[in-house]
């Protein structure tokens, strides 16, 4: 291995390493106590080497939903690949992105809450958040109904999960009812 190409490969360690560290936490902590300071101290590296990587903490946020839509599609395709027929197919997607949600309110802070200065519904959008949509539309265009755009259909479908995720996390929701909103969902919006 080269110099040059051993050096590429630490800065590519470091660069997974303040991202790591930021979600973590985040995680923990929230977003607010995400400082380019904190995760210097973290990461036992200077300011100016973190700043080498990232510009600040909007750039650390955009790496971390990128991140976490990458996981995202992964999930929502491994619950749609195990479910037997279009019906269960909607359910599981949707069961799997409020788990998502749930498991991860940083990172899904990160994709849609916050400024990572990333492209959405753009021609210059990240592939990650392509492809995190790609995994619901692959699930949701087959249960569009006749005449509806399925790119259209799953925006809609979308901002439902985003709805339940968002006002689920404030306690605006009651827990025991997440079950049966799903159902509704399934059986209201979508065409089996």
């Amino acid at each position: 291995m080269s110099v040059k190409e051993r050096k590429e490969r630490e800065r590519a360690d470091r660069e997974r390493l303040i991202v790591a560290t930021a979600r973590e936490l985040a995680e923990q902590q929230g977003w607010d106590a995400v400082t380019t300071r904190r995760l210097a101290e973290r990461i036992e590296y200077s300011q100016p080497v973190l700043y080498s990587h990232f510009r600040g903490k909007r750039e650390i946020i955009g790496a971390v939903a990128l991140e976490g839509a990458a996981e995202m599609a992964v999930a929502l395709r491994a619950a749609t690949s195990a479910a037997d027929g279009p019906r269960a197919r909607v359910a599981a997607l949707a069961r799997a992105y409020l788990d998502f949600a749930e498991r991860n309110p940083a990172v899904y802070d990160a994709l849609f809450q916050l400024d990572g200065g990333l492209a959405y519904a753009r021609e210059d959008t990240p592939e990650q958040l392509k492809d995190a949509f790609a995994a619901l539309l692959e699930c949701l265009a087959e249960v569009a109904g006749d005449g509806v755009h399925p790119g259209l259909f799953t925006e809609v479908f979308w901002a439902a999960l985003h709805g339940l995720a968002t006002l689920t996390r404030a306690g605006r929701l009651l827990p025991e009812d997440a079950e049966s909103r799903v159902e509704l969902l399934v059986d209201r919006l979508a065409v089996i």
